[in-house]
């Protein structure tokens, strides 16, 4: 074939570096925002945060204390007017429900990451607390070594779940320990505390608090039979077996339920480390003037700028002018990728919260089905944008915080051609339930037939779906007595 040259017109997508870092940017969240900005301020000199000054807002001298009692006293002279002419909105449009959560987005000066976390004081383990009732005791040598090995298979809450026979096996040949020294061991081990450590199952760990009691009236010897034996069924609510089996009648039952469930199924728990972890949300919704209005978290925004000197020495294009002049570039595009952030959150945010307004008003039951297809139409942005910003975004509300994604939802029919959001779907289950007769509960059929008067048509296996999702028991389990 002989060779040739052509020419060819097209049109294509290039992603430049700067399109590239704005969507990157734009999909993290706020605390791998920080985490990146940490490593870019590492990298790039030229870049540095933008810390107030607070020596130049105290002033220097009597000028500046005589500068800062003017304003003061400018302030409090307006602030009466102010307070009393807004007596008549409610507190959500003065901002006063803001302080509620405003402790928790604040923390030290030197974080500067979106996450916050409270970590409690340190507390002994559950396995420190158990040697140190064993180093008390008089047991021999070998038995207080053989309580350790038991004390250290134990999980985080108090449970054996290794059979004895398989601790016996892991031990060395030559320590000739028999199950029947492991079974004593662990006498031994139940009778520390917490109040039911060691137990093997639910029911043994149960009637070891019952048992650990000095006297057993009728009502604990019930529940130490119930326990012992019957815990299944009365896991699975089945009332009329678990009276023929006890020969208990039905306000016996009842009591020693109640006496069941003041018991402690997780004797370990109490020493397990748990670190609780916060979010700063990036938005805050405020009702001013009867109208939502979304504003941006200052607590979540990075002040950036950039460095005079480097700035200088890149202009004069000097030593390295090169090399400067490109970090100075990647510094602004940074700079103005962060910005563009932030205002692309706040607009989709407005959007949601203009969409879902009712929600605001009225809660769950008053959500809208929403798609991410109807927020990008109206901001004139495509699917993938909304659905990064929506991604680990979250928004401060006066009825708790969500995230962006959460107001999102798919649509139920209703027998007027409409629609009904799954949230709000959700919320009806959950006040359903919650006002149900607990002797007789609503089953999945009867909460449909329920929604279809009201109009929502909803099939038994949505309903069940949606329940599930709720963490709500099925029937047979939310019956008592």
């Amino acid at each position: 074939m002989k060779p040739t040259l052509q020419l060819r017109l097209s049109q294509h997508l290039t992603l430049t570096p700067q399109l590239q870092q704005s969507i990157r940017l734009l999909q993290l969240s706020t605390v791998e925002l920080n985490q990146e900005i940490e490593r870019l301020l590492t990298e790039n000199p030229i870049l540095e945060r933008d810390e107030p000054e607070s020596d130049a807002t105290q002033g220097h001298g009597t000028a500046g204390r005589e500068m800062q009692g003017e304003a003061a006293a400018s302030d409090e002279a307006q602030a009466p007017a102010s307070d009393s002419a807004r007596e008549d909105e409610p507190p959500e449009a003065r901002g006063e429900w803001g302080t509620d959560f405003a402790p928790a987005w604040r923390g030290s000066d030197d974080e500067d990451d979106g996450d916050r976390s409270f970590t409690a004081p340190d507390t002994p383990t559950l396995r420190d607390h158990l040697l140190s009732q064993l180093s008390l005791t008089n047991l021999a040598e070998r038995d207080r070594t053989l309580v350790g090995i038991l004390v250290d298979a134990l999980n985080d809450d108090g449970y054996l779940t290794q059979p004895l026979e398989d601790i016996a096996a892991l031990l060395p040949a030559d320590a000739e320990v028999h199950q029947d020294e492991l079974s004593i061991a662990l006498r031994h081990l139940q009778n520390f505390e917490p109040t039911g450590v060691g137990a093997r199952s639910p029911g043994e760990c149960l009637a070891l608090q019952i048992r650990a009691r000095r006297e057993l009236g009728p009502l604990e010897r019930l529940a130490l039979v119930i326990v012992e034996s019957h815990l299944t069924l009365l896991a699975s609510r089945d009332y009329v077996r678990l009276r023929s089996a006890t020969g208990a009648n039905e306000e016996q039952l009842r009591a020693a339920h109640r006496f069941i469930r003041g018991l402690n199924p997780r004797p370990g728990a109490a020493f397990a480390r748990v670190e609780a972890r916060y979010v700063v949300p990036d938005v805050v919704v405020r009702k001013l003037r009867n109208v939502w209005r979304v504003s941006l978290n200052a607590e979540a925004m990075p002040r950036l700028r950039i460095n005079k000197l480097y700035a200088e020495l890149a202009a004069n294009g000097r030593t390295g002018g090169k090399a400067l002049s490109s970090q100075m570039q990647e510094a602004r595009w940074l700079i103005k990728n962060v910005q563009q952030r932030f205002d692309t959150i706040l607009r989709v945010s407005q959007a949601i919260v203009d969409r879902q307004r009712y929600f605001f008003e009225h809660g769950e039951v008053a959500m809208r089905p929403m798609v991410l297809r109807e927020i990008a139409e109206i901001l004139g942005l495509h699917e993938s944008t909304i659905s990064r910003v929506t991604n680990q975004k979250y928004m401060a509300t006066p009825r708790g915080t969500f995230e962006l994604k959460y107001f999102f939802g798919s649509h139920v029919a209703t027998e007027t051609g409409g629609s009904a959001s799954a949230t709000a779907i959700r919320a009806l289950i959950k006040q359903l339930i919650a006002a149900e007769n607990s002797r007789a509960p609503l089953s999945d059929s009867r909460i449909s037939q329920i929604l279809g008067q009201q109009g929502i048509v909803v099939a038994r296996r949505t309903i069940a779906k949606y329940r599930e999702s709720l963490h709500i028991p099925p029937v047979n389990q939310r019956r008592s007595l």
